[in-house]
């Protein structure tokens, strides 16, 4: 049994703090205004260093789910590092886009903070669309295939492949890598599946036909999505017109992002734990449509 201090939790860190409550095996402090029944609530000022030393006091691994876009120049998630090390804490596992840099540089020197760099690619259960498939985190067709209705939008480029990684894989392996008695791995993949929008489309292709429209990239890379839909955001905390502006923003960004072939992680974590079984692409579509076979 550890002590385990989540920063941040958004709708990821509350499917994680729900897999840790459901293991019944750690003592977990968490941040946010709303109190998560079975972990203790904390507040802490990421401006006062002594504050947040006091918070992480006996803390043996950090979770950070820091909103990169509410954290100007990563002031939060830096503070909490440096914290973590002055009451030190054993591991860190930090919203991964914005500091990774400056935990390298934390350790250049020797290791004071361990870290892992968590990469599950894009989340399985948006290819469900309309259908929720997490408690927390909202399903969406945002990655451009909404397989209930069975169309696409693809930004021409089919063959390129991408991560999907399901929500309760992911928790799984964070309760078991909090677990884990070796080293974490800096960079940590957990790819649940790595394949093209073709080989989804053709799973697909088992239940219903589809529909394919393919946009012009020179239209993307000027935030224009020409087609009959488009990915939607579909976020209860924005407004009508707030959704329609980065609707446009995030399909065209998303839609060249999986056709570049960079959408993909590593497996790290699949090697550590080469017993687990992840759920495939196949599942959930059969799963979840077998009522349209």
């Amino acid at each position: 049994m550890v002590k385990i201090a989540i920063a941040g939790p958004g709708p990821v860190g509350l499917e994680i703090i729900d897999g840790l409550l459901a293991a019944a095996r750690h003592e977990i402090d968490a941040t946010g205004e709303r109190l998560v029944k079975g972990t203790t609530q904390f507040k802490v000022d990421y401006q006062d260093r002594q504050d947040l030393m006091r918070a992480l006091d006996g803390v043996h691994t950090v979770l950070s789910f820091i909103a990169a876009h509410l954290d100007e120049g990563a002031a939060a998630q830096k503070a909490l590092i440096d914290a973590a090390i002055e009451a030190g804490v054993k591991r860190f596992a930090p919203s991964e886009w914005a500091v990774p840099k400056y935990l390298e540089d934390k350790n250049k020197d020797g290791k004071v903070l361990e870290y892992s760099l968590f990469q599950p690619g894009w989340f399985l259960n948006f290819i469900a669309g309309s259908r929720q498939t997490a408690k927390h985190v909202r399903s969406s067709n945002l990655l451009g295939v909404d397989h209930d209705k069975g169309t696409a939008v693809v930004a021409s480029n089919m063959t390129e492949t991408y991560t999907l990684t399901a929500i309760a894989d992911l928790v799984n392996i964070v309760v078991k890598a909090v677990e884990y008695e070796g080293e974490w791995p800096k960079i940590g993949g957990i790819n649940g599946n790595t394949l093209s929008l073709a080989e989804e489309i053709a799973v697909g292709e088992k239940i219903r036909a589809y529909e394919i429209e393919r946009l012009d990239r020179k239209d993307l890379y000027v935030g224009v999505v020409k087609s009959s839909w488009r990915p939607a955001l579909d976020q209860p905390s924005l407004s009508e017109a707030q959704k329609e502006a980065l609707s446009q923003q995030i399909a065209c960004a998303l839609l060249l992002y999986l056709s570049s072939g960079k959408a993909h992680v590593s497996d790290e974590w699949n090697r550590i734990f080469p017993g687990y079984k992840f759920t495939m692409v196949e599942e959930i579509l059969v799963g979840m449509f077998a009522e349209d076979i």
